[in-house]
């Protein structure tokens, strides 16, 4: 469809209007979370996703027209969002969106919605999430779809909690598992990496000589609101930031543009609390002590052997992603015992390698032919 064209005046009258809906009413604009979907499981504000078959017969995936197959793969897709960023990631817009992909291409697509999370859950630790929930999460796709198997679709730290998962359980019945982006090695991960790998004796010295640990503390103390994640998160690319910004007001005309471009702050502005619980274990275990790197970790009274993961794997590094380093990314084939894993460098950043412009012709791509002979 070709697109109206507007005259100067018509561009200053739609930018008022627009302007004037975005501040009152912003939500107008939102485009994410369109899939129909059944809710199949819940335990507290954890809850597992269902998602409708497309009723379309071809979708258009950024500026791609893929047809809709009828047939439907024998093993279920599980999508498995981090923790600081929503669901909405995985359902981001219509032309842009993971579960209409999976959905396109024949699979049975579930998700895990991790909640939202307040200083009211300061308790959901590393145990809760790896211990509790996952296997719920896993027995429930399973139960509802009807199949012993199941494949794995995760991104950053859902890709560690994947692992931890597989690594506590020895569950076999995850038959492929892809990461997107998931620091394996944490003092590997760019300038972060160095400060706590610069830091990790001396934070043991001290810890030994004074007896006392941050897993002593009290969980309250290390609570991380959402605001706190997106402030991070934004400050990696700060000149971005601004022209996104100046963008944004030169096409404050255009309500497509307006729509997709909200659609993609959402995902940055409105980022879910990480609990004092989980902060706790993950400060002490898996960025001070680099655990997961290491090959085996305490999670409760039970330990995670990722030596014991025999899974497909397949993982994914942005080749810009200045969060997440290329070597901490590879450092998964190095843990498990997979004969049949693989490592993938693409295009784009933290979030781009996910859910950039260029991931479908990349990492969403990849990602569908390499399920496809391994779902049958």
């Amino acid at each position: 469809m070709k697109k109206k064209k507007f005259g100067f005046a018509e561009k200053i009258f739609w930018s008022v209007l627009n302007g004037v809906e975005q501040y009152a009413f912003s939500e107008n604009f939102i485009i994410s979370n369109l899939s129909d979907y059944d809710e199949i499981y819940s335990d507290r504000i954890m809850s597992v996703r269902h998602y409708h078959a497309l009723d379309e017969t071809e979708i258009e995936i950024s500026g791609e027209k893929i047809r809709v197959e009828n047939r439907k793969h024998k093993v279920p897709l599980l999508l498995v969002p981090p923790l600081a960023a929503t669901s909405m990631i995985f359902d981001l817009m219509p032309h842009r969106s993971i579960v209409r992909y999976f959905l396109a291409l024949g699979y049975d697509v579930y998700l895990v919605d991790w909640g939202d999370v307040t200083a009211d859950h300061t308790d959901l630790s590393l145990e809760t999430y790896v211990l509790e929930w996952m296997p719920q999460v896993v027995s429930s796709v399973k139960e509802d779809s009807g199949s012993e198997e199941v494949s794995v679709f995760s991104y950053c730290m859902g890709g560690l909690i994947a692992l931890m998962y597989l690594a506590t359980s020895g569950d076999q019945s995850v038959r492929n598992l892809i990461t997107v982006a998931s620091p394996v090695d944490m003092h590997q991960s760019g300038v972060a990496g160095k400060v706590l790998s610069a830091i990790y004796r001396p934070a043991q010295t001290i810890s030994s000589i004074l007896n006392v640990s941050l897993l002593d503390l009290p969980a309250r103390y290390f609570h991380v609101p959402g605001w706190t994640s997106s402030l991070m998160f934004k400050l990696t690319n700060p000149m971005g930031l601004v022209i996104n910004s100046f963008d944004k007001f030169l096409n404050l005309w255009d309500r497509e543009y307006l729509k997709e471009s909200l659609t993609m702050s959402k995902w940055f502005d409105d980022m879910a609390d990480y609990p004092g619980e989980t902060i706790k274990d993950m400060a002490v275990h898996m960025m001070l002590n680099n655990k997961i790197a290491s090959g085996n970790m305490k999670i409760g009274s039970s330990k995670a052997e990722f030596k014991a993961i025999q899974c497909a794997i397949l993982a994914f590094s942005g080749d810009s992603d200045n969060l997440v380093s290329v070597s901490a990314a590879r450092k998964v084939l190095d843990i498990v015992s997979s004969e049949d894993k693989e490592f993938c460098v693409v295009p784009g950043g933290h979030a781009g390698v996910f859910a950039g412009s260029r991931a479908p012709e990349n990492t969403w791509r990849i990602s569908s032919d390499w399920l496809e002979s391994r779902s049958a």
